[in-house]
C-alpha cells in the first residue's frame, strides 16, 4: 500500500524556500499612545462585523494547587473556584478580533486588535493600590512566547470598571453638593488647631504681618488705579501675587503642609477680606492661594464658581480614566456575537474587571452575564458536540492551536497552495491600517490579537461545515439567530478543566455524552452526600494509607474513593451517605476521648499528631469561597477561621438522640433482653493511667437493642457474623483455651496471677503496648477490646456467664455462659450493621 505522506508536511517541503518572502503577521498592537484612534476604528469594524472573536491572557490561573479544578468538584464549586481566579489575576492583553463577510471577495475580512491592559490608580480618589497576583508558571509560559512586559507595564491601557466608576462620580457628587463653604476646601480642618509652641507662633506672626502688607497695598492703590505691587513677590516666590478669577491673589509656593494650615487659621482669624482656596492645578497638582475678596456675597460667588468647575474637572477626570473599558462597552452596547475558546474564565474576568465584583452564586452570575452579553458561542465546545466537527477533528485535540491547524491549514500555514486549496474552506483576509492582506507569517501563539483571530477562523470554518453559507447569509441577519448555530449558542464549560456545560440562556447545567467526552473517568460516579474532606493528617499518609485505616472500621467496602486535594488534604467518598455522619461522630468522639481505647483505636494512625480535622462537603464549599489566599488547604482552612477538629453533620446528634430514646423504648419493653447490672468495682477502681471517670448509660442499652433486633434468626446470625470478621477469633470447642482473643483492633493480655489484676493492651496496627489495672477481670481469663472501650470477659469457670463490659463507662452486660458460647465476632458493639455475636449450641 502507497504511504501518503499528510498534506500539512508536504506544503512545509515544497514551500520553504517562499516562506522567507512573506510579511509577518499584520496585528494591530494598541497602547496608551494610540489607544483613542484604535478605538475610534474599533468602533467603526465592530458595528459591521457579523461575530467578535475575543481572548484574554493573564498573569495566573490558579491561586493555589486545591484551588485548580477537581473531578470531585460540585457546580457551585466550580464557580466559586473560577471567581478566586478572576479575581486574584490581572489581565494584561486582551485580544479583539472583528470578523465582517465581504461578499465582493466572497471571504472574511477581520481587524485583529491586540491591546496591553495595565490598570494605574490614576484618581487622586482612589484608595488603597491595585494589587493582583502572578503564577510563576504562566508568567514564564508568556515570557517563553515573548510577552512584551514592559510594554504592559509602562504603556498598557488603564481602565475603571463601572462600580469603580460609579463609586468614584458618588464620591464627588457628595463632595461638592454641600452648600457650605468649608465642607469642600478643607477649612475645616484648622477649626481646632491651636498655637502652642514659640516657632509656630513667630510664624504666624510673620504671616499675618506679611499679609496685612500685601492687603493694605492692595487697598491703597486701588483708589488710585495702580497695579498691584509686584513688588511683594520674594526672592524665592513663596508669594506671587497673580490675578485668580479676575481678582487679585497670593500663589503659595515651597511652604510645607503644617506651614499652610497655620497661614490658613491666620486668614479666618484675622482677615475678613481674604479667602484661603485650595484648587487643583495643572498635571492634579493642588494650587494654594488667597484671594482677595469684595464683600461676603462676593466670597460666595467666588466659592460657587471654584466648586462648579472644580466638580466638573473631576468628573471630566473619572471619565478620562474609564480607559480600555471603552471597549467592553462597545461590545455589550452592539450586542454582536461574541466568540471564544474555552472561555468561561474568560468572561468572568471581564465581569470582574469591566463590571463588578463577581456575584456569589454561579446562578447569579448566569443571569448577569446574558444581560451584557446575550450571544456568545465557546468554539471548544462546539467542536465536542458536534459529531460532523468531530470527524474533521479525527479524534484530535480540541486546543486553540490544534484546531486551527486541522480546520484552518491554509491559513495556519500563511501562504495560498493548490492542493490545500482543494479542500472547502472559507477565505479569510486581515486588514490592519487600511492594509488588506491574505499573505502571511504565522503569528506569535498565546499572544491574545493572534489568539483571538485563530478562535474567529476557526469558528468561520467549523460553521462552514455546519452547512451554514455566507453567500446566502444577508448582512442584517444575526449570525447567533441562525437555525444551524441556535443550539450551540451560550454554551460555555464551566471550568477548564470540566465537561460540565451550563446554559447561560437559561441557567440549566448538562455534561458531555460519552461519546463526544475525551476525558477519562478516573473515578466511580460522584455522590457530594457521600464524602468528606479531611485535612491536617500525618504528611506521611498517603490516599491508600487513610483509606486502609477507614476500611479497618467500616468495613473494606465502606470507601469508595480517596482523592487528594493537595499535600495537606482529602476526599473520602464513602458508599453510603449515613456513613459519613457516622465516621465524623466517632471521629469526634475519639478526638474528646483521647483515652487508651482511642489510642489502639484503628483511625489512631489518621488522627496522629491532633492536628487532622474532617468535615462534610459543604464546609469545603465554605472553604472555598473564602478570598483569603493560602498555598495549602489546611492553612488555608486555619486561615478562614476554621477552629473546630471535626464539623459534624447538621442535625446528626438531633437524629442519634431521637433514634436512641427509640431503642431505649424498645428494649425496655422486652423481657427477654440480656440483664444489665453495674460493677461496684468500676467505680472504685477506674483504669490506672486514666484518673478520670465517664459515665455513658444508655449505650449498653443502644448495643442490647441492636443485638435483639438484628439477630432474628439463623440465616441472619450467620450473615452478621460472616460479615464482621474483625476480632478474627472463632471457637472451635465448647470454651477458648488461648489465653487472648486477636483482633485487628487489639489485644488484651490477662495474667495468669489474677491477683496482679493487670492487662497488656497491644495493639497490632501501632505496636504500641499499654498496661492496665484492672480489678474488675479478676475472675476471667481473658478478654478482648473494641475501640468504643467494650470488653468481652471470659471467665475460668465455663458455667458462669459471658459479660459485655466496659471499665470505662462502669457498665456490665450480660451475654450467656461461656459453656455454650460457639463463635464470638465484633468490630463494633454500637454499630447497628456490626454487633457482638453470642450464637448458643
Amino acid at each position: 500500500m502507497k504511504k501518503r505522506w499528510p498534506i500539512t508536511i508536504l506544503y512545509r517541503a515544497f514551500s520553504s524556500s517562499t516562506t522567507s518572502t512573506t510579511a509577518s503577521f499584520p496585528l494591530k498592537h494598541v497602547k496608551k499612545s494610540n489607544f483613542d484612534s484604535a478605538l475610534s476604528s474599533l468602533r467603526h469594524h465592530v458595528q459591521a462585523a457579523d461575530f467578535v472573536a475575543i481572548d484574554l491572557e493573564m498573569t495566573g490561573i490558579t491561586s493555589a494547587p486545591w484551588r485548580d479544578s477537581f473531578e470531585f468538584d460540585r457546580f457551585d464549586v466550580r464557580y466559586l473556584k473560577v471567581k478566586d481566579s478572576a479575581e486574584k489575576f490581572a489581565v494584561i492583553q486582551f485580544g479583539v478580533s472583528p470578523f465582517r463577510w465581504d461578499p465582493l471577495k466572497q471571504s472574511f475580512i477581520t481587524h485583529p486588535h491586540n491591546f496591553f491592559i495595565f490598570q494605574r490608580q490614576e484618581l487622586p480618589l482612589d484608595g488603597a493600590a491595585y494589587e493582583f497576583l502572578c503564577q510563576t508558571t504562566s508568567m514564564d509560559f508568556l515570557a517563553k512566547y515573548q510577552f512584551d512586559f514592559n510594554a504592559c507595564i509602562h504603556e498598557g491601557v488603564s481602565y475603571l470598571s463601572r462600580e469603580q466608576e460609579d463609586k468614584a462620580l458618588k464620591h464627588v457628587n457628595s463632595t461638592y453638593e454641600d452648600e457650605s463653604l468649608d465642607s469642600w476646601h478643607s477649612l475645616k480642618e484648622i477649626r481646632d488647631t491651636h498655637l502652642f509652641n514659640i516657632p509656630d507662633i513667630l510664624f504666624a506672626e510673620r504671616m499675618k504681618d506679611r499679609l496685612s502688607e500685601w492687603l493694605g497695598g492692595l487697598l491703597r492703590n486701588r483708589d488710585g488705579g495702580s497695579e498691584v505691587q509686584p513688588s511683594f513677590n520674594d526672592s524665592k516666590q513663596q508669594f506671587e501675587t497673580i490675578f485668580f478669577k479676575m481678582r487679585p491673589a497670593i500663589s503659595l509656593n515651597g511652604f510645607t503642609s503644617h506651614q499652610l494650615l497655620l497661614i490658613q487659621l491666620v486668614v479666618r482669624k484675622h482677615f475678613k477680606d481674604l479667602a484661603y482656596l485650595r484648587v487643583s492645578g495643572e498635571n492634579s497638582c493642588s494650587q494654594n492661594v488667597i484671594v482677595y475678596i469684595e464683600s461676603e456675597s462676593d466670597k460666595k460667588m467666588l466659592m460657587k464658581e471654584v466648586k462648579d468647575e472644580q466638580k466638573i474637572d473631576a468628573e471630566m477626570s473619572i471619565k478620562a480614566s474609564i480607559g480600555f473599558r471603552h471597549v467592553i462597552d462597545l461590545l455589550s452596547s452592539e450586542k454582536k456575537l461574541i466568540v471564544g475558546h474555552n472561555c468561561f474564565l474568560d468572561i468572568a474576568h471581564i465581569y470582574s474587571k469591566f463590571f463588578g465584583p463577581l456575584p456569589l452564586t454561579a446562578e447569579e452570575f448566569i443571569s448577569s452575564v446574558n444581560k451584557y452579553f446575550p450571544h456568545i458561542i465557546d468554539t471548544k465546545i462546539l467542536l465536542n458536540s458536534n459529531s460532523i466537527l468531530q470527524q474533521r477533528m479525527k479524534k484530535s485535540s480540541t486546543s486553540l492551536s490544534k484546531a486551527f491547524s486541522v480546520l484552518c491549514p491554509q491559513i495556519a500555514l500563511g501562504s495560498k497552495s493548490t492542493h490545500l486549496a482543494l479542500q472547502p474552506s472559507v477565505k479569510v483576509e486581515v486588514e490592519v491600517d487600511d492594509i488588506r492582506s491574505s499573505n502571511w507569517n504565522s503569528g506569535v501563539k498565546h499572544e491574545a490579537g493572534y489568539d483571538a483571530f485563530m478562535t474567529g477562523c476557526v469558528f468561520a470554518q467549523a460553521c462552514s461545515h455546519l452547512g451554514i453559507d455566507f453567500k446566502q447569509q444577508s448582512s442584517s441577519e444575526n449570525l447567533a439567530h441562525n437555525e444551524k448555530l441556535r443550539e450551540h449558542v451560550n454554551l460555555l464549560y464551566l471550568s477548564w478543566t470540566n465537561g460540565e456545560i451550563i446554559n447561560l440562556s437559561t441557567g440549566n447545567r448538562t455534561s458531555e455524552s460519552l461519546a463526544s467526552n475525551k476525558r477519562k473517568n478516573h473515578y466511580p460516579k460522584i455522590l457530594f452526600e457521600c464524602i468528606v474532606i479531611v485535612w491536617g493528617f500525618p504528611s506521611h499518609l498517603k490516599a491508600w494509607d487513610i483509606r486502609e485505616c477507614i476500611s479497618k472500621v467500616y468495613g473494606p467496602t465502606s470507601v469508595i474513593s480517596v482523592y487528594h486535594v493537595d499535600e495537606t488534604a482529602v476526599f473520602v467518598q464513602f458508599s453510603r451517605a449515613e456513613m459519613v455522619s457516622k465516621f465524623l461522630d466517632l471521629k469526634g468522639s475519639l478526638d474528646r476521648n483521647n483515652d487508651p481505647i482511642s489510642v489502639l483505636h484503628p483511625l489512631a494512625k489518621l488522627l496522629e499528631g491532633g492536628n487532622t480535622c474532617a468535615a462534610s462537603y459543604e464546609t469545603y464549599k465554605e472553604i472555598c469561597s473564602s478570598t483569603v489566599s493560602k498555598v495549602l488547604f489546611a492553612d488555608q482552612a486555619k486561615a478562614v477561621g476554621i477552629k473546630w477538629k471535626t464539623k459534624l453533620v447538621e442535625s446528626s446528634d438531633k437524629t442519634k438522640e431521637h433514634e436512641s430514646l427509640r431503642k431505649v423504648k424498645a428494649v425496655n419493653s422486652d423481657p427477654s433482653c440480656g440483664e444489665r447490672t453495674k460493677n461496684k468495682n468500676f467505680d472504685d477502681h477506674p483504669c490506672s493511667f486514666n484518673g478520670s471517670r465517664r459515665t455513658n448509660t444508655n449505650l449498653p442499652i443502644e448495643l442490647l437493642s441492636e443485638i435483639f433486633e438484628e439477630l432474628t434468626d439463623c440465616e441472619n446470625i450467620s450473615h452478621r457474623a460472616a460479615v464482621c470478621m474483625s476480632f478474627m477469633a472463632s471457637c472451635h470447642q465448647n470454651f477458648l483455651p488461648s489465653t487472648f482473643i486477636s483482633s485487628s483492633i487489639s489485644f488484651l493480655h490477662c495474667s495468669h496471677n489474677h491477683h496482679q489484676n493487670l492487662a497488656l493492651s497491644s495493639n497490632v496496627q501501632t505496636h504500641k503496648h499499654h498496661q492496665m489495672f484492672l480489678p474488675q477481670l479478676k475472675e476471667s481469663r481473658c478478654a478482648s477490646t473494641s475501640y468504643d472501650g467494650w470488653l468481652l470477659t471470659l471467665p475460668f469457670d465455663r458455667k458462669q456467664n459471658l459479660y459485655l463490659s466496659n471499665p470505662f463507662a462502669r457498665d456490665r452486660i450480660k451475654l450467656g455462659t461461656a459453656q455454650a458460647l460457639r463463635v464470638v465476632t465484633s468490630i463494633s458493639p454500637l454499630d447497628p450493621k456490626c454487633v457482638v455475636l453470642d450464637i448458643h449450641k
